[in-house]
Parts: C-alpha cells; structure tokens; sequence
C-alpha cells in the first residue's frame, strides 16, 4: 500500500527504490501522489528517473517531475528542462520549467531566464524575473529587467516598478500611518468637495466611503452630460486618491439609474454608473478590490415590472432593481496588507477586531432608508459594516459627498473620526440640526465650517 511514510522510507535510501516503485505502476494517479509525496530531496536521491519522466504523456506527471527537478539544489540538468520547454504545450508545465530553471540560482543560467523575458505568457515572465532578481547587483540583469516596466502586462509592469522605481516615501511633512491630521478630526465642510480638498494634505484619510450624486436624477446633481458626470467625479476620486493614506481603501456605493423618457415618443435612458465609472479609477491609481452587492427587499424599491406582468410580451421585460453595488478599491501600492497592519499598536488592533456575527459573502442584505429631508440615505447598517471591516479604531472616514451625515455619525459611533463635504446648504444645516440629539454628533466638538474657515483652519 502507498503511504507518504513508505515514500520517506524509499526516499532516504538513495538506490533508486523510487525509480523502480514509479516503474510499478499501472496509474497515473499513483505516480502522481508518489511524485507529490517527496518532498525535500537528500543529498544521495537519485533523480535519473525524474528526467525520464519528462516524456511521459500525462501532463500532470511532468508537472510533478519538474517541481522534483527544481528540489535538486542547483544540480538539475538545465538542458533537459530547456528541451521540454521548446516543445511543451501544457502551460503549467512551461511555468514550472522556468520556475524549476530560476530556483537552480545558477549564474550560467541567466543568459536562459533573460531569453524566457521574451515569452508571451506573463506568468513565465514573472517566473523568469523571480529567477533573475536572486542575482543582486547584477549590471546585465538590470539592464535587462529595467525596460519591462514599459511591459505590456499589469503584473510584470508592478514587478518591476516594485523593485527598480518604487522609492520610500521621504516627504517629513506626512503623518505617521495611523494618524492625521488635527484640523479634519471630525470636521463637517459647506463646499464643493474640489475646493476643499486643495487645503488638505497629502496621505490624511484612511478610508473613504461615499455614495456620488446619481447623474441628474435629483435637482442637487445636474451635469451637462453624461460625459461630465464621469469626469467631475474621476476628478474627485483623484484628488480622493491623494489624501488617503498608502495602501488604505475607497468604497463607492452607486447603481445604474434610469433617466425617465420625456414623452411616449422617447425611451428612458439607463446609465451603468459603477461599470462605467470603474476604468477612471483603476486608471488613476485605485486597485480593484471587491465587488458588494447591496439586496434591498423588493417592496422598497419602484416597480419597474408592472407593465410586463400585464402583457408578458417578449423584449418588454423590465426587473425590479433590488441591488446596489459597493465597489471596493485600495490605493496602489507595492506594499501588503500586513504593512498597514503593522503601523498600528498592539491595542488599536486588538479593539478593532471584528466581532462575531460578521457578514461572510458578498451580498449584503439590508433595508434601506428613507428621509424627508435626503431622498438617498445611507442605512447604518450598511455604514457599520464598511467602517468597522475596513477601518481602525482612531482612523479618519472621509465622505466627499456628506449628505445627511449617516457615515460621520457612525464612524463617531464606532470610535473614529470624521471628515465630510457637503455642498448643498438643505443637507448642510439638517447635519448641523442633530447635533441637538446626544446620541448623533455629540462630542469631540465636531465643527460645521464654511470653505474660508476650514482654509484657516488648515493653515493653523
């Protein structure tokens, strides 16, 4: 019987027992799990039977003979490897082979793993400039690893800037990660979001949740055009991108809208606001995370579907629209999460620990609400789930399009801070009218400023 202990046993002895267990086979699947059992290779293992392997029909035995190739501490036979290389058709196969060729660490091998840059696969590339980066302070290497950062491909592009243009940010004026600065610590702004943002400095907010205006659906959000709607907010997001903190995230809270049709002669028009909005944001600099979708009950949304259950007739079928999107970006960077992570004492992270109860998929679940004052209003749930998974203890929440203030309040429930811009002046006083209840804004002395005082402000 196959064992993993049989296979360590065999292993150890060096005399080519392996070789003659494999031969004793009559099953792909038992020459693969013997392969996958290995493991580390002693010093005395002999791996003639491994190349032999190379030319077996199942792809899955090559696969395994070449990651057992890869174990040989730099005494793999490089020539066999490049000759299945060249006439090798399985794709995971050609990545191990360059895989297996790089971790030899072999300098005779550089002229190979530069010749694997030019593969149309990025994932040989990428296995090609693992191999290549091991030669520290390498001329040639470099000189030939630079120009892929002009690559077409988004991995080999990041690799590369990673580790040849990527500079530590030196700029003494930044905050250290977990702070920001005193002057937006729950801070309500009356201005255009743009203007405000002029004053506030490089890297001051660690999340930013926001639900944009819906293109001229409501009297406070009228553009010109479609066209100017997307770029007034790829402005946003850009200036959005600047003041928040390294690697720290942006959710966007948007759904396609309907522009109604102005007579029987006309169709409404739908417009794909988070589908359409997405490529400015990735292309000025925000990764794309998650996608969340936000189930609202049928009951609380317009029935869009009563004119089809009376006719049935096909190409008139018009759902109800139950869902919203919750778009979840991150600003690029080459650092891990653990970076961010790290930048906070031990009891920061231990107070922001999620509690149980917390929400598994993607599709949350959650009522909406509704208000005489602001006809789209964040429920709190909503806003807890946001602030608490992708926030700590003491960050500052930006919202650039305040509203009726469902996020400040909320991040001050939750023990953070607060920075929000609202324009319209209805929204702006309703925000101000609660601090009159105690469980809204109550504390800190949250500030309501106009544009010029929250520029002094700024510059105190």
């Amino acid at each position: 019987m196959l064992t993993k202990q049989y296979i360590a046993e065999l292993k150890h002895k060096g005399n080519g027992d392996i070789s003659a267990l494999i031969s004793s086979q009559r099953d792909v699947g038992s020459i693969n799990f013997i392969l996958e059992s290995l493991g580390y290779l002693p010093k005395n293992f002999n791996p003639d039977f491994l190349y032999k392997l190379l030319r077996h029909n199942h792809s899955q035995v090559r696969l395994n003979a070449v990651k057992n190739i890869g174990k040989l501490n730099g005494k793999g036979d490089t020539k066999s490897l490049f000759e299945l290389y060249k006439k090798e058709t399985d794709t995971s196969v050609r990545r191990e082979i360059v895989s297996s060729i790089g971790r030899q660490r072999e300098p005779v091998n550089k002229p190979l793993l530069v010749d694997f840059l030019q593969d149309q696969d990025p994932k040989i590339v990428c296995q090609a400039i693992r191999g290549l980066l091991v030669f520290e302070r390498d001329n040639d290497v470099e000189t030939s690893l630079r120009p892929l950062v002009n690559h077409p491909n988004e991995m080999v592009r990041t690799i590369i800037y990673k580790e040849y243009f990527a500079k530590e940010n030196k700029n003494k004026n930044i905050l250290p990660h977990a702070q920001t600065c005193d002057f937006l610590k729950n801070i309500v702004v009356k201005a255009d979001v743009l203007e405000a943002l002029k004053v506030v400095p490089d890297e001051s907010v660690h999340l930013t949740f926001t639900s944009p205006p819906y293109y001229n659906a409501r009297d406070y959000s009228i553009y010109p055009s479609y066209q100017d709607y997307l770029e007034f907010l790829e402005k946003v997001f850009i200036e959005t991108r600047r003041i928040t903190k390294e690697g720290r995230f942006l959710i966007v809270n948007t759904s396609p809208i309907i522009i109604p049709r102005i007579s029987r002669a006309h169709s409404s028009k739908r417009y794909g606001i988070p589908f359409d909005l997405h490529p400015y944001l990735v292309k000025n600099g925000w990764e794309f995370i998650d996608d969340i979708v936000w189930l609202k009950p049928e009951a609380s949304v317009k029935n869009r579907i009563g004119g089809f259950m009376q006719h049935r007739k096909p190409l008139g079928y018009k759902p109800n629209s139950i869902t919203e999107y919750l778009m979840v970006y991150r600003k690029s960077t080459e650092k891990l999460l653990d970076w961010n992570i790290r930048s906070y004492d031990y009891e920061t992270v231990k107070k922001s620990k999620v509690a149980d109860g917390y929400e598994t998929t993607n599709v949350w679940k959650i009522d909406p609400c509704f208000d005489k004052v602001h006809s789209a209003v964040f429920p709190v749930e909503l806003c807890k789930r946001v602030i608490r998974y992708y926030s700590y203890k003491g960050d500052l929440v930006f919202d650039p399009f305040g509203g009726s203030g469902t996020v400040g309040r909320t991040a001050k429930s939750l023990n953070r801070l607060f920075f929000l811009t609202e324009k319209e002046s209805e929204y702006f006083e309703y925000m101000k009218s609660k601090t009159k209840n105690p469980n809204l804004f109550d504390e800190l002395k949250t500030q309501f400023l106009t544009l010029e005082q929250f520029k002094k402000e700024a510059t105190k």
